[in-house]
């Protein structure tokens, strides 16, 4: 097949960096464009990234020699060589909202990590496997901005991808009350070891507007389309706690629930995370694992240094499933917070986008 051209906007950053690494030898996407601050302009991207590269692979062959355009300044010419960009940059939120929207009305559409958009009621926030059918929204939010091909699609943050999934398959059997706490790894700060010695031996008991997404994003993934709106759903409630832990990748979530009426039997859980399979698995997009949630039986797993990169850091996993005796059950959960929680999980949603014919090539 044609490839489609991608460009990356923030390339240079630590979510930047994975999703230039995930462009190599892509079988859908060509790594075309890289954009970033009017600072790093002009050099390559090998040049641009030097004493900063955070990934542990090396910098991708066909990336190294790239020449840096301005994120800002160039958006009409980015927008004339690529097919769609993915963005994940550094700015103030009214900054970010109103550069995604200025690529969109380019008539580019914009697959962002950013959390700008994630409350726009005509942008959908989409877990592939969750709720595909927010991208009925699209066509609304292409009325409202005046475009033809351009729009703005976001994944949602990357904490809530360590619970909600295990959840979702729960709903119909009444989920009422969720408490979560969360132990968020140190990439999602964009931060290694080396640039932060001060997290080594450390917990921080706080996450500056992380407890807010992680109890409000997941109702609108729960949501629906109405009106050309998406709708959030009035529950379950969700209360979190959420703290950074001196850990380099994975965020992991601590999670109690609760039942309206009879809670289902623990082999019931456990059965439907084994069975759950999404729009992306029925689609085989490249990037989605064949298994969305592993449950692992073992008393001290998941662990975020064995098990965060399963099916690429593209699967979730669960454990520790037991009764509460406040909650009914408590279990713990784990995702990969740059690959499933970020950077992966937006090329996921990209290809869901190809394959749903709402990005075509130019």
């Amino acid at each position: 097949m044609e490839k489609y051209k991608v460009g990356v906007i923030g390339g240079t950053g630590m979510v930047g960096q994975r999703f230039v690494t995930l462009m190599e030898n892509h079988p859908w996407f060509q790594l075309t464009v890289i954009a970033a601050s009017p600072r790093s302009a002009g050099k390559t991207y090998e040049e641009a990234v030097s004493g900063r590269w955070a990934m542990t692979k090396p910098i991708p062959e066909e990336a190294k020699g790239i020449v840096v355009m301005d994120a800002q300044a160039d958006v009409e010419k980015i927008a004339s060589l690529v097919d769609f960009v993915f963005c994940a940059v550094d700015m103030k939120k009214d900054e970010i909202r109103a550069l995604e929207e200025k690529y969109a009305k380019a008539e580019c559409p914009v697959v962002s990590n950013n959390s700008a958009h994630r409350w726009t009621e005509d942008v959908p926030m989409v877990v592939p496997e969750m709720n595909p059918q927010h991208l009925d929204v699209i066509p609304a939010q292409r009325k409202r901005l005046g475009t033809k091909r351009g729009f703005i699609a976001v994944k949602s943050n990357c904490s809530i991808q360590a619970y909600a999934p295990a959840i979702h398959p729960l709903l119909k059997y009444g989920v009422d009350k969720v408490l979560v706490c969360t132990y968020q790894a140190i990439s999602g700060a964009g931060k290694t070891f080396e640039r932060w010695p001060e997290m080594i031996d450390n917990l921080i008991p706080y996450i500056g507007g992380e407890e807010e997404k992680s109890e409000q994003e997941p109702l609108k993934v729960w949501g629906h389309v109405e009106d050309g709106k998406i709708v959030k759903a009035e529950g379950p409630a969700i209360t979190a706690q959420c703290l950074r832990v001196p850990v380099s990748d994975g965020h992991t979530a601590a999670v109690f629930v609760s039942f309206k009426g009879e809670a289902p039997s623990m082999e019931t859980i456990k059965e439907e995370w084994a069975n759950f399979k999404g729009r992306a698995q029925e689609l085989e997009l490249p990037s989605a694992p064949k298994q969305f949630i592993h449950y692992f039986e073992e008393p001290d797993r998941p662990q975020a240094k064995l098990d965060r990169e399963l099916e690429g850091g593209m699967a979730v996993s669960m454990g520790r499933l037991r009764p509460d005796t406040q909650y009914d059950y408590k279990f713990v959960g784990l995702a990969h917070n740059t690959l499933r929680g970020a950077a992966g999980g937006a090329v996921l949603l990209a290809e869901l986008l190809c394959a749903e014919g709402y990005i075509d090539h130019k």
